[in-house]
């Protein structure tokens, strides 16, 4: 009797989350226009609906079927989620394709995870090897968390970074290693990816500024050619030009980068 009661709420809640995973994916996604296309056409929400019932599976200690349950969606949806991994409500996995997550990891309810996301370990340790993930999270696309690492509230993970370090809540995290660039109390908008700060740019921004106040200071220093000093040869009026035509270059290119655009 007792074990037919945890059956029975443990089904009741794989059903109350499965509702509110269909639910958030109308508040976050412009283009779920209706139920029947959600359904069928969503595989992040079909991984979910198969990976809560392989979680259960699992958490019964049966063998085999909780992964081939779960190797079935990674078929179907192209989203690999080991039936150990621990999942609250109300989360959207958009798009989905490429997504990877480990057996221990944890995601926080409301979380919202983009494709080629990976949740990963970092090597053959045994235990507790995945991240945890708070809540109200975003994961962009392509992001790698890797280890047993602890990701707090409202964090935004910028698209392709790589983290590799806990992060504490209400923060942004970006680049190779991820860095974090943005601390608030501020709730974040889970889907303003656009509003990101290029911290590489920045970095390089103050280095040219650097190098501009110092190269104006050596002018300052350097004395004046004579009046009377002879004049450029034709070869090295040539260098010259060119010289200057390629710094002209070097720059442009250097604000191209700065800007976002050429590259």
């Amino acid at each position: 009797m007792a074990g037919g009661e945890i059956l029975k709420k443990a089904k009741s809640k794989v059903l109350s989350n499965l509702v509110a995973d269909f639910r958030i994916i109308f508040e976050r996604d412009p283009a779920a226009r209706n139920w029947l296309e959600v359904v069928v056409c969503y595989p992040g929400l079909q991984a979910l609906v198969m990976h809560r019932f392989a979680h259960m599976l699992y958490r019964m200690r049966l063998p085999f079927l909780p992964r081939f349950l779960s190797h079935i969606a990674r078929g179907l949806t192209g989203i690999e989620i080991h039936p150990g991994a621990r999942i609250g409500k109300s989360v959207f996995i958009d798009h989905g394709m490429g997504v990877v997550i480990g057996e221990t990891a944890i995601i926080g309810d409301f979380a919202l995870i983009y494709q080629g996301v990976t949740l990963g370990g970092t090597g053959k340790e045994t235990g507790k090897r995945h991240p945890t993930v708070g809540k109200n999270v975003v994961v962009g696309a392509g992001a790698k968390v890797l280890g047993n690492l602890n990701i707090g509230d409202n964090v935004r993970i910028g698209a392709g970074s790589v983290v590799l370090r806990d992060v504490p809540s209400d923060c942004t995290v970006v680049g190779i290693p991820g860095r974090i660039i943005y601390k608030s109390g501020v709730k974040v908008a889970p889907l303003e990816h656009n509003s990101l700060p290029d911290s590489e740019a920045e970095v390089i921004r103050a280095l040219l500024d650097r190098i501009e106040v110092l190269e104006s200071k050596m002018e300052q220093l350097t004395p004046p050619e004579p009046a009377n000093a002879p004049a450029r040869t034709m070869h090295e009026q040539m260098i010259h030009d060119r010289s200057a035509a390629q710094c002209a270059l070097q720059d442009k290119t250097i604000r191209q980068f700065l800007d976002g655009s050429g590259i």
